[in-house]
């Protein structure tokens, strides 16, 4: 039939091809029109003897079928022999298919050398002569196909079979090998794992299963892999009795050291989980992708160190996502009662600041800009997100230093946004300061306020890093106060101060406090904070909060509800005041090294642009292609002129081109050819920056320093920020070959001038912008769902089905909790209610039940780990592996689940 794969004029050598697989690979070639070198030296399985009979019969069956075939009786250990015989009997060599092979079984104890040599010699060495003999004639004729034969006792190993199993898989490594080296040359090279009934298979596998499994459903895929039309290479496949699959190599993520300390073998024990843990892998294709991990994580030798509970490398500079919050009149009037204002509801000095119908108008106290802020940070507190590197749990932090900068006085309601970094980490000796900037911006995009935290951190110094700034700064003068405000704080003023977000039980729970040390619940340092600033408006600012422009200030010593403040302050010019706050009853400072800065004038809102400004350039060319880069590019003052449109690759290739020639240095300094190979649609691209003057080209260079391979999507998702370059590479979409560390020169690309860009892109398509729909280059995805993952067996229920059972057996065991508990389960997905209530007719339910007081949400294997330790709950929830909703304070009573992962129902 026309669509038959035929080998019409091709010559194939199989070896081991007078019984089994051979002889059926045999047979199927010479009815193809292949002419057949029918090799087999006819000795035993095991090695012994040798005839001509076996061989000799094959050939005879070929021909009677009407094909070409001689026979070849000679060792592969003399493949030179086999490849010549096939040369002078049909003057060219096109397939090889290695498939000779003995067993000699036994336990690896009783092995002898004879036992282990000898298949060497058959299997590797054999497969070596013959290949080697056959090698250079496939190069010189730019086209050959060798086949390769391990075994699934070489990839997964069997017992008896430990001389065999090293051969097989060694066989493999020989096929990748060939493989990468014969490629150019159109000369392809593969692997299979046969499972097939024959006189080799019949010592490990059962009569009835060797009848099952006919060499003839392995040959069709050894046909194939040697066809012309077949473009595999380096690929290994297990075939048998009706299954043909391709393996790849799978490795678990795995855990990342940094080079900038020593690594022990506790570190590896905490981490062993990333480690050999299949939850997250990658497929490396070749040794380039394997070392990708340690080539990424060469930069880190020169670390500016950290230790368990930090590392400075991997938290300095980390930004968070960016969070949203929104406040009303209603939270400023709260907070402000929170920080003492309006005690006396006589004083009508304080009324603007809790009263939004006050005659003087509502204004903002502005050390509320401190409250969204750090309530963006207790909602990523209890959602367990914390930046990398940060190993600590909240037991070890104290809130050391809070400064605030108000841009202009803050509107009476507001949707924000905000922006988190970690700053600064500073080894103070025994301890840590890690400074948080947080940046808030209103829904205009204008920056609003500017806060920094100085989190003191327990235990967590002492790598000999910087140690920061002098702390002796804002220190008062020598004389007395320029301004004193005593005030005293109400019994209840921490309960109200928490209103404004602060959940902390430290200020609220007696026995919480109790626990860390304190007679009672302390009052918030920011609550203090509120306070003093309250104290120097009022003293300098005639009770004005609009001139306030930023406070920094140090917490020294607690303060207790119901203490006295007294606030002493002294005025160094006039926008500048120095304080300190003591409380009375002891004498003790409890905010020090303290100042406040004000403006000379009220600062007023920026004024908004007639046209709204185009998105932020995200690192990459592409951002150009917003309306207001279009209009500078055409030379327009409007940009509403110009109509925001995508470009194409071919847009960004041109843009690139033209940043070649105008930047003089760059072939000096990068000196690398790269070519980029795009998919869907198909486009290639060199970027010469290695020879003359450089430049881009249609087309792949001979000889390219670094190739990229990618999707045209995944390129402009990448190129427009929308897509991280390093996800793309280990989720398989972005391929790199070559040298792969001169990939990282390609940074430059994010340095291009957009508004250059954009005069580039404009000029290629006719000097003006598209009127029409935005330009696509990326075809729609295609709309059929991929198949289905098999689901994985869930083995919460078993767990559950056993707490109920312990829980029966001693009612009591939870009685501490006392409440209702969700716990939401995830991959696979399940939801239990624990009613943990004296008395309780069902403790352990399937569902969720939206009056519990705490819901925890977890992996299967997260929550398999808890209730092997429960005391693990801390490290989960500090690594956002543990979400905990509503009252935290239950999550920490779990020891009932103690070792229950270990019932045999469950395991």
């Amino acid at each position: 039939m026309a669509n038959d794969l035929r080998f019409d004029g091709r010559v194939v050598i199989i070896t081991g091809a007078g019984n089994g697989l051979g002889r059926s690979h045999a047979l199927l070639f010479g009815a193809r029109g292949a002419r057949v070198v029918v090799n087999d030296l006819g000795g035993s399985a095991h090695g012994a003897g040798k005839s001509a009979a076996a061989a000799d019969q094959v050939v005879q069956e070929i021909k009677a079928a009407g094909g070409e075939a001689v026979a070849n009786h000679d060792s592969v250990e003399d493949g030179d022999k086999i490849v010549q015989c096939a040369l002078s009997s049909f003057g060219r060599i096109d397939f090889l298919v290695n498939n000779a092979g003995i067993l000699r079984d036994t336990s690896f104890q009783k092995m002898t050398d004879e036992d282990w040599d000898l298949i060497y010699r058959v299997h590797v060495r054999g497969a070596y002569k013959t290949t080697h003999a056959a090698w250079n004639h496939m190069r010189d004729a730019g086209y050959g196909r060798i086949l390769f034969t391990a075994s699934a006792a070489g990839i997964y190993g069997n017992f008896g079979q430990a001389n065999y199993a090293t051969a097989k898989l060694g066989l493999v490594g020989f096929s990748n090998t060939l493989a990468i080296e014969g490629r150019k040359k159109n000369v392809l090279c593969n692997a299979i794992a046969p499972v097939a009934g024959s006189r080799m298979t019949e010592t490990v596998l059962p009569k009835e299963l060797i009848d099952a499994l006919r060499p003839e459903f392995v040959t069709p895929l050894v046909a194939y892999l040697c066809h012309e039309s077949c473009k595999e290479t380096g690929g290994l496949f297990e075939v048998g009795g009706g299954f043909v699959g391709k393996l790849r190599w799978e490795r678990a993520k795995g855990h990342t050291f940094r080079l900038s300390r020593p690594i022990s073998p506790e570190a590896i024990r905490d981490h062993f989980g990333e480690i050999a843990g299949f939850a997250e892998t990658t497929h490396p294709a070749d040794i380039t992708s394997s070392m990708q991990p340690i080539l990424t994580n060469l930069p880190t030798a020169k670390g500016r160190g950290g230790n368990e509970l930090i590392d400075v490398d991997e938290a300095l500079g980390y930004e968070f996502p960016e969070q949203s919050s929104s406040y009303d009149e209603r939270d400023l009037s709260i907070y402000a009662l929170g920080v003492g204002a309006a005690h006396d509801p006589s004083d009508a000095k304080d009324l603007p600041l809790v009263y939004e119908l006050s005659g003087e108008g509502f204004r903002a106290l502005p050390t509320f800009a401190v409250v969204p802020a750090l309530n963006v940070i207790f909602k990523l507190a209890k959602e367990g997100r914390q930046a990398p590197g940060m190993h600590y749990g909240l037991d070890r932090v104290l809130h050391g230093e809070q400064y605030t900068e108000i841009k202009r006085p803050l509107p009476t309601h507001a949707k924000l946004t905000h922006k988190l970094r970690v700053k600064d980490i500073f080894d103070k000796g025994k301890n840590a300061l890690v400074i948080t900037a947080i940046t808030t911006y209103d829904e205009s995009g204008e920056e609003l306020a500017y806060n920094e935290l100085t989190t003191f951190v327990r235990g967590a110094g002492g790598w000999g890093g910087e140690r920061g700034p002098s702390s002796d700064v804002n220190t008062p003068p020598d004389r007395a106060p320029d301004a004193t405000i005593t005030e005293k704080t109400r019994l209840d003023q921490a309960l109200l101060y928490r209103l404004s977000g602060d959940w902390n039980p430290l200020h609220a729970d007696p026995a919480f406090a109790q626990a860390f040390g304190f007679p009672r619940p302390i009052l918030h340092g920011l609550c203090s904070y509120g306070f003093a600033a309250r104290h120097v408006i009022r003293s300098f600012c005639d009770n004005d909060p609009r001139t306030f422009k930023s406070i920094k200030a140090r917490f020294a010593d607690s303060v207790f509800p119901g203490e006295t403040l007294v606030t002493e302050m002294w005025k160094e010019s006039d926008t500048r005041i120095v304080f300190r706050t003591k409380v009375l009853e002891r004498d003790k400072v409890v905010i020090s090294n303290a100042a406040v800065e004000l403006y000379k004038e009220v600062p007023r809102q920026r004024a908004k642009a007639a046209v709204s400004a185009p998105a932020a350039v995200a690192t990459s060319v592409s951002a150009a292609a917003s309306g207001e880069a279009q209009a500078k590019a055409k030379g327009s003052a409007d940009s509403k002129d110009a109509v925001s449109f995508q470009p194409t690759s071919a847009d960004i290739f041109a843009v690139i081109a033209d940043h070649i020639q105008r930047t003089q240095d760059i072939v000096a300094r990068i000196g690398t050819t790269f070519v980029f190979k795009l998919t869907s649609p198909e486009s290639i691209y060199t970027l010469d920056l290695k020879n003359g003057a450089g430049g881009v080209t249609p087309g792949a260079a001979d000889k390219a320093d670094v190739t990229l391979e990618i999707a045209d999507a995944d390129f402009m998702a990448m190129t427009s920020g929308k897509a991280d370059a390093q996800k793309l590479y280990f989720g398989g979409k972005l391929k790199i070959s070559g040298n792969v560390m001169a990939s990282q020169k390609l940074t430059f690309l994010q340095k291009m001038d957009p508004e250059a860009a954009m005069r580039v892109i404009v000029a290629r398509r006719g000097g003006a912008s598209p009127t029409g729909p935005a330009l696509a280059t990326t075809p729609a995805s295609s709309s059929t769902p991929a198949p289905a993952a098999a689901a994985k067996e869930a083995r919460s229920p078993a767990l559950f089905g056993a707490l109920r059972d312990r829980l029966a057996k001693n009612p009591g065991l939870a009685a501490e909790v006392g409440g209702v508990l969700n716990v939401q389960v995830k991959s696979p997905d399940r939801g239990y209610v624990l009613d943990l209530r004296p008395g309780a007719a069902n403790p352990v339910s399937e569902g969720q039940d939206p009056q519990a007081a705490t819901t925890l949400t977890l992996a299967e294997e997260d929550l398999l780990s808890l209730c092997q330790d429960p005391s693990q709950a801390h490290d989960l929830f500090m690594h956002g592996k543990l979400r905990v909703d509503g009252d935290v304070r239950l999550a920490t009573h779990l020891g009932f689940l103690k070792g229950l992962a270990q019932t045999p129902t469950v395991s």
